[in-house]
């Protein structure tokens, strides 16, 4: 169950993660992207459904968005999120997809909005609390998870619609980022977590990406930073925040955090499962791979399998080993803490999911001897960063 994805509409402006495919192909970091040029189309609903369940042993997902100050800038409307649920699950005929409803406080109307987004049935809610993530020059709207004048209100309408995740994004946030939009700094942490779960035991709070700071810097500054203190900003504060609080309803989805370790600097994703399971428990980490940015997910999904955390590193941080692809860490990890979460069965999940049309054509497709485009679109180094600025 990967419950963190993405596709952009078919009239979207946003050209960043093109240009990003384009930069990670010359760099040479992973030579598949130079062999034949990215396009926009590789970003959108058609793509995604063959990078989804067709390149990739994924079986469930969760169509995500991002908003936007600027209307026609949103990855997808609540609408088009919806739209493209019903698409897939009905081309399927089977529970494949669900969706969020992005909530945006503090914009003009955004309760009345929630109000129509709810009324989608959606599975979950997400939101950003720096406002505009994809044009933080012009964000006006940042807001806090504990406010109580503001985001409460939208907490109240979530509970009596039956919403039970609210998924927020948190970090992606580097040293560089923060000098460039400092007013936004004191809303990309996880300092305003802690308090609204507390309040809310009703709802679970997924931190998206774990709030790991570093994406879009290099990750060698967050390596050393684990080396000299045992930390990495800001994920290490996440998981104190149970022992803190005295919350069980904080969670932390991968996200980019994984994505962009795994390979440019193993140990900090080592690091960052470590801190995560032993701070948040093993059952509080959910499967996200941020989807179709990095390609499709298998590549990930293969990293997982094989990811171990040293054993150095074991013994003096503490922290439990990962153990075997299908043991029960990785298990809990890659769909049952998703499961839970969105009430699912996954023994009866996998039988519906055998016999749907997507099964199917998967047999199809591989008999026919594909290539996967286990393509990962990532940071690359030694030769420089590139810009995240729309990370979601």
């Amino acid at each position: 169950m990967d419950m963190h994805t993405h596709f952009l509409r078919d009239d979207t402006r946003i050209m960043g993660f093109v240009e990003m495919r384009k930069a990670v192909g010359k760099a040479g970091w992973n030579k598949q992207l130079s062999d034949h040029e990215q396009t926009i189309e590789d970003l959108k609903f058609n793509n995604y459904k063959k990078e989804m369940f067709l390149d990739s042993d994924t079986k469930i997902s969760l169509i995500s968005s991002a908003p936007s100050d600027i209307e026609q800038d949103w990855f997808l409307t609540n609408e088009q999120m919806a739209d493209a649920r019903k698409k897939i699950n009905d081309e399927a005929g089977s529970r494949r997809v669900f969706c969020h409803a992005i909530f945006t406080p503090g914009q003009p109307g955004w309760l009345d909005k929630l109000d129509a987004a709810l009324a989608l049935k959606p599975e979950s809610c997400k939101g950003y609390t720096i406002g505009d993530n994809t044009h933080k020059e012009i964000s006006r709207y940042p807001w806090r998870l504990d406010d109580e004048k503001v985001a409460y209100k939208g907490y109240e309408k979530m509970v009596k619609a039956g919403i039970k995740n609210v998924c927020v994004h948190k970090g992606l946030f580097p040293p560089g980022i923060e000098k460039q939009y400092p007013n936004l700094r004191g809303f990309a942490d996880v300092a305003d977590v802690g308090q609204a779960a507390k309040d809310w035991p009703q709802l679970n709070f997924v931190i998206y990406h774990s709030a790991y700071r570093h994406v879009g810097g290099d990750p060698r500054v967050a390596l050393a930073e684990f080396e000299r203190t045992g930390r990495i900003a800001w994920t290490s504060d996440l998981a104190d925040i149970p022992a803190q609080y005295g919350v069980s309803n904080v969670y932390g989805d991968v996200g980019q955090l994984f994505a962009t370790t795994l390979v440019a600097e193993p140990n900090v994703c080592a690091a960052l499962m470590g801190t995560l399971i032993k701070g948040l428990g093993v059952d509080h980490i959910c499967w996200g791979t941020d989807a179709l940015w990095t390609g499709a997910p298998q590549w990930q999904i293969e990293g997982l399998r094989r990811l171990e955390i040293p054993e150095v590193m074991q013994k003096k941080f503490g922290y439990a080993p990962l153990g075997p692809a299908d043991g029960p860490v990785k298990t809990a990890i890659f769909g049952d803490n998703n499961a839970r979460l969105y009430n699912i069965q996954p023994k009866r999940a996998m039988l519906e999911l055998k016999g749907d049309r997507f099964a199917m054509m998967k047999a199809q497709y591989e008999k026919a001897g594909p290539e996967p485009s286990n393509r990962r679109y990532g940071y690359v180094v030694p030769n420089g960063a590139i810009d995240h600025r729309v990370f979601a």
